[in-house]
């Protein structure tokens, strides 16, 4: 049975633990205010231009826009969003655990499929999983992912796709949807794809009028929509991080609660043992002097 300095040295070192988890949730709590208005703020433009888009890809000539143009199932390139950091529930096991599912089950049929990670937790779940599939690991950029950060992704990815170097890329990330809810959502970035199903592109019909061309106007807007998907991922992976950070230490400052009285249930039992053997032994003491 430990002894009572032990069991109050226990609770003291519960006690600084919750002390801190209840600090970070308070972080949390406030860098999610912020992430949640960015990524609710980021979405109707990244639906309205993929809207726009899918509509372009439906009617006008793709043979000449290599981001619209669809290929084999040669080469396939997987942006996997995770954090840096970890102390936030299963927010980086969920998300890994479904690109290593997709890698492995391979449901399109790629003859190879590679890996982008962002953020150290995707690399430290997956290297000894798949790491010959990691091509590239960005670090130290999900804390405050901002649009240049989108864009300098984005090119690249661009630039390899364009380059014929993949014949698809997917994004997987979480998809904030409250503070304890975060959505696994894995999405085709290229080619770019129609979302609507052709009786409602035929129900919403609009003639584009571009200026000063149709390839000047396409050249620009294509690569901007991969960069607005990648940017609004980072947005929502950011958010739901913070959700998940602040629902888990919301958890870890309970539990210490609960171990705090149970600790302190049994300090207080151990003490009476304690006291109640302490008083015999005066007792037996004096009954043996008489």
């Amino acid at each position: 049975m430990p002894s009572l300095k032990d069991i109050k040295k226990r609770i003291g070192s519960v006690k600084n633990t919750q002390q801190i988890t209840k600090a970070m949730k308070m972080v949390a709590a406030a860098k999610l205010r912020r992430a949640q208005e960015a990524a609710v703020a980021a979405r109707p433009y990244a639906e309205k231009l993929h809207s726009v888009v899918s509509h372009l890809a439906q009617r006008e000539d793709i043979d000449g826009h290599a981001l619209l143009n669809q290929r084999g199932t040669g080469r396939a390139l997987v942006v996997l969003m995770t954090a840096d950091r970890g102390l936030c529930g299963g927010f980086n096991a969920n998300v890994s655990k479904e690109a290593e599912r997709f890698i492995r089950a391979n449901e399109q049929g790629f003859d190879a499929i590679d890996l982008m990670i962002i953020g150290r937790k995707g690399r430290d779940f997956l290297k000894n999983r798949v790491g010959d599939k990691i091509t590239k690991v960005h670090e130290n950029i999900t804390a405050d992912a901002t649009y240049k950060t989108a864009q300098l992704i984005g090119q690249e990815v661009v630039d390899a796709y364009s380059a014929e170097k993949y014949d698809a890329v997917y994004v997987i990330y979480n998809a904030f949807q409250s503070a304890i809810v975060q959505i696994v959502t894995v999405e085709r970035m290229l080619p770019i794809q129609s979302k609507e199903t052709d009786e409602e592109l035929q129900d919403t019909s609009i003639d584009y009028i571009y200026e000063p061309d149709q390839g000047e106007v396409l050249s620009q807007l294509l690569p901007k929509m991969v960069e607005v998907q990648i940017f609004r991922a980072l947005l929502e992976s950011n958010a739901s991080e913070q959700g998940a950070r602040m629902a888990s230490m919301d958890s870890a400052s309970r539990n210490a609660s609960e171990m705090i009285g149970k600790l302190t249930l049994q300090y207080n039992r151990a003490r009476q043992a304690a006291i109640t053997k302490e008083l015999m032994e005066i007792i037996s003491g004096a009954e043996s002097i008489k």
